[in-house]
């Protein structure tokens, strides 16, 4: 993991005496705010399918590197791209068609990432904001807070002037929240999103799911969302940084 200062990371292991502390609302993060895409929910191979669809449909070539580089992006820089590979479309009429192949994913059934819906409830329970802070656009993150009815606010990248990796969606989250966004946690997938948080001033976690991130210096880290709880979370709004990959991904980077 380039960029991270070792020495500040904690390695929470289950069942430990450390990670089964039950946190008090005092030692809770304010906020946690969370990202949509491939964070919460796996539309990732949604996004991709319909980039390929709309690529080939003009007679381009979209490779799955291509869509990998695409994830976390906002829709200005894939629109941009896509018109690179010959999609002669504006802005409006590509988000048009990219939202309205994800939104049909999603009706079918929301994807969960394992252990997302799980966190979610145990911060409900425990009282503790939530915020949506997603690069989609409204016609995709509304529909997905009403089903999911956790959040209490949802920042979309068509509300914002500056979109991710600029932290304006995480500070406009806090705001509205009501909180100091330095006593929150963020948790994001991609460069962008984790990009955009840490300039915020959020304890950042990055989730590395699809594609590999590489943290900034004081991002902690999980690859999945199962081994996050509330424990965690409550550690790293005190400041500490922790680590929660499996041996087999820590040994891997070795």
């Amino acid at each position: 993991m380039r960029g991270v200062d070792r020495s500040l990371l904690l390695t929470f292991q289950p069942g430990s005496a450390t990670a089964s502390r039950t946190p008090t609302a005092a030692t809770l993060p304010a906020a946690v705010l969370w990202d949509m895409d491939g964070t919460l929910i796996d539309t990732e191979p949604y996004w991709m399918s319909a980039e390929t669809e709309l690529v080939e449909a003009h007679g381009g070539v979209w490779t799955r590197e291509d869509a990998l580089g695409m994830v976390g992006s906002s829709m200005a820089v894939c629109a941009r791209t896509l018109r690179t590979r010959g999609v002669a479309l504006p802005d409006e009429e590509i988000s048009g068609f990219l939202n309205a192949r994800v939104a049909a994913g999603v009706a079918a059934g929301i994807p969960w990432q394992p252990g997302a819906r799980e966190l979610l409830d145990e911060l409900v329970a425990a009282g503790v904001p939530l915020a949506l802070v997603t690069s989609s656009f409204a016609v995709l993150a509304e529909p997905f807070a009403r089903a999911v009815g956790v959040f209490d606010v949802v920042v979309s990248g068509d509300e914002v002037t500056h979109p991710k990796p600029h932290p304006e969606p995480y500070l406009t989250a806090a705001a509205r929240l009501g909180v100091d966004v330095r006593d929150c946690v963020a948790v994001e997938d991609s460069r962008s999103g984790i990009a955009s948080a840490h300039a915020s001033g959020a304890r950042t976690l990055a989730v590395q799911l699809l594609a590999p991130v590489e943290p900034l210096d004081g991002v902690s880290i999980t690859d999945s969302l199962r081994v996050v709880s509330l424990d965690v979370l409550a550690a790293m709004a005190a400041g500490q940084v922790v680590d929660l990959r499996s041996e087999d991904a820590r040994a891997a980077e070795r």
